[in-house]
């Protein structure tokens, strides 16, 4: 499927889409977190600093609303489980930036960056119980008691294999031998959460069993394309390339070119000096060299024809769908390279 209009519009076409389909969910989910009692002044700091300043993830309950309206269902049957998953995505996002021990994401500091360890462990699992509590009600909101008993098996199994994925990923810190099969198998692993998303929703909008299941798969390519356009853009900003080396493992990118046996050695060396901004720009000079950031793009771009493969016999909402997927891809990602290094 090749694009007609430019990136800088499909990502404008594709913004204005998800505000206006997921912004009711976000803002419902912040009301039902700070209307909470807490007597400790630290943990109502935190939890209000995570729900207005930094988390503002309207893509999940968009694509809540999306996935149920493109089999025929009501959108709005939709809301009270968006409100719930949005707060168990954000657990699970601030319980993974305890594990990267990441401090700042992109120019914001993260839960843990802000406030410690601790506390970000504990707004983590108040938001992860709120969650579930809010998802079990759901069934006085209009959700069927059964939806509710098979979205919840399907959460449980999403909670595994995040779990599972995240294991596995920490396997490849500090390591220049990983594959790029291995890493993309993590990855789909780590894509469990998108999956869930879409079937849960196909499922609530009543779609037949053939398209719950080519939605949850869509789910699940799209869910890759999203961690992968995450790790393109994590390996065009220097200051994260750095962290990534020093305290996660390397960018799929990085494992592409390290695949380049003529170029190998090289990267193996400039990886162990990448301490400065200066050293992160000479590396990404030589990814580039290896084919690391070619290879990235011609994976994506075939996740992305699969992806379309899948929604090709949906009735509704396809080139929403299709939207999501084109938004996912950095075509112009070369104009990033080697950007001016701050003096300092």
């Amino acid at each position: 499927m090749k694009n007609t209009i430019s990136q800088e519009e499909i990502t404008e076409q594709l913004l204005k889409l998800l505000e206006e389909r997921g912004k009711k969910a976000l803002e419902l989910a912040r009301k039902t977190v700070l209307e909470e009692k807490i007597e400790s002044k630290e943990v109502q700091e935190a939890l209000k600093y995570f729900m207005t300043e930094y988390w503002h993830d309207v893509t999940r309950p968009a694509l809540l609303s999306l996935v149920c309206e493109a089999v025929g269902g009501d959108p709005d049957i939709t809301t009270p489980i968006a409100i719930s998953m949005t707060l168990i995505s954000g657990a699970i996002d601030i319980h993974d930036d305890i594990i990267d021990q990441s401090e700042t994401k992109g120019s914001r500091p993260t839960v843990f960056g802000k406030f410690g360890k601790d506390m970000a462990l504990l707004v983590g699992d108040a938001l992860l119980f709120k969650g579930f509590n809010l998802l079990y009600k759901a069934v006085e909101k209009g959700v069927p008691a059964e939806q509710i008993a098979v979205i919840s098996d399907i959460i449980k199994r999403t909670f595994f294999e995040l779990g599972d994925a995240e294991a596995l990923e920490l396997q490849f810190r500090g390591r220049t031998d990983v594959t790029p099969e291995d890493y993309l198998c993590v990855v789909r692993k780590k894509a469990a959460d998108v999956e869930a998303y879409t079937r849960i929703s196909a499922i609530v909008g009543g779609g037949s069993g053939e398209e719950i299941e080519a939605l949850g798969e869509y789910g699940r390519l799209l869910g890759m394309l999203v961690i992968l356009r995450d790790d393109m853009i994590d390996m065009l900003d220097l200051e994260e390339t750095i962290h990534r080396i020093k305290k996660e493992h390397l960018s799929l990118v990085i494992v592409y070119a390290l695949q380049n046996p003529e170029m190998n050695s090289i990267l193996c060396s400039l990886l162990k000096k990448t301490i400065t901004l200066k050293d992160a720009e000479k590396l990404s000079t030589f990814v580039d060299k290896a084919g690391g950031f070619i290879h990235m793009e011609e994976c994506m771009n075939k996740l992305a024809e699969e992806a379309y493969i899948k929604i090709e016999k949906i009735k509704y909402n396809k080139k929403y769908l299709a939207l999501l997927v084109q938004g996912m891809l950095l075509p112009e990602w070369r104009s990033y390279l080697n950007p001016p290094i701050p003096d300092g």
